[in-house]
């Protein structure tokens, strides 16, 4: 006698999640007989941003083929639970695939995930048959989404650049830094100029949450001394929503044609968007530095430090 039973499906706690961005719900009834991409994320994350345009890349090339790419957005910071600020990210990176929003780690808990970001890919049974965890290995994943269509062709050729450029990982000599109390740090009473590798420091008035560092009064720094080609600082403005401009140093001075994509020539910048801003980026490679960034009012969080 032949069976009827069905396999349990890998997509099953996407049932019960109700908001989605860029498609109504979907189910795993509904995406059997289709391959599944499924990308766990969290928008302030460089480790995701990096991966983006390839995982872009594949929802456009391999939709007519029969994969379906769903975004699992899973906060890792308290702003990031709030959809209007997660909407405004999808749109303005141009995350095109569906999305949905797990704020309670329901579909992070179902696969047994640990990291940001993840991908997971799903055959039309609804089995697990790849996975990846962090960057790289965009043309094994790629390779993975091929086989299970049915597809043979060369990979696809992107041009990652601006926040998707991959890290420089030979000089790389800084790691990701918490400044909160939960799972803050090398935190030193060091001034800025004398801070050893590694080591950050804070001058003017702060409380340090358990997420992130406020800033009580206007004037306020931060500084860091790391060794890298990239700088990234994940902040957020005031409850207010007010904006407030920054001013970034490199050693002392304006950061030239160091700086970063959310800062000029002269240092200056604005903290407008609870998002990660990337402060430096040295035209000439990684070397050590001494960064300080200064806020011009009071009421700016500081939550983590990444590097490139």
């Amino acid at each position: 006698m032949s069976s009827t039973h069905r396999i349990h499906s890998a997509l099953t706690a996407l049932d019960a999640a109700p908001d989605w961005l860029n498609s109504e719900p979907l189910t795993a009834e509904a995406l059997r007989g289709r391959v599944v991409l499924v990308d766990v994320w969290t928008y302030s994350c460089v480790n995701w941003l990096r991966t983006l345009p390839y995982v872009s890349a594949w929802a456009d090339r391999y939709r007519d083929r029969g994969l379906v790419v769903v975004g699992v957005h899973a906060p890792e910071f308290g702003f990031e639970h709030d959809l209007a600020n997660v909407r405004r990210a999808a749109r303005e990176l141009d995350v095109g695939y569906p999305v949905v929003i797990d704020n309670d780690f329901a579909i992070w808990r179902s696969f047994e995930n640990q990291y940001w970001p993840a991908l997971y890919l799903v055959d039309r049974d609804g089995r697990v048959r790849f996975r990846h965890f962090g960057e790289g290995a965009y043309e094994q994943i790629e390779q993975a989404i091929q086989q299970l269509l049915g597809v043979e062709q060369d990979t696809v050729d992107v041009d990652a650049g601006g926040l998707a450029e991959a890290a420089d990982w030979d000089a790389l000599g800084s790691a990701e830094t918490y400044v909160g109390q939960a799972r803050g740090e090398r935190h030193s009473g060091a001034p800025a100029d004398r801070l050893a590798l590694n080591d950050w420091s804070l001058d003017g008035r702060w409380l340090v949450g358990e997420e992130a560092a406020v800033l009580q009064e206007p004037g306020g720094s931060i500084a860091y001394r790391f060794l890298a080609r990239d700088l990234n600082l994940v902040l957020t403005p005031p409850d207010s929503g007010a904006a407030i401009d920054f001013t970034v140093r490199l050693d002392g001075e304006p950061p030239g044609d160091d700086a970063g994509l959310d800062v000029d020539a002269s240092g200056a910048g604005t903290l407008d968007e609870p998002r990660m801003y990337q402060l430096v980026r040295q035209r000439s490679g990684a070397r050590e530095r001494t960064f300080e960034i200064a806020f011009a009012e009071a009421g700016a969080r500081v939550y983590v430090f990444t590097f490139g």
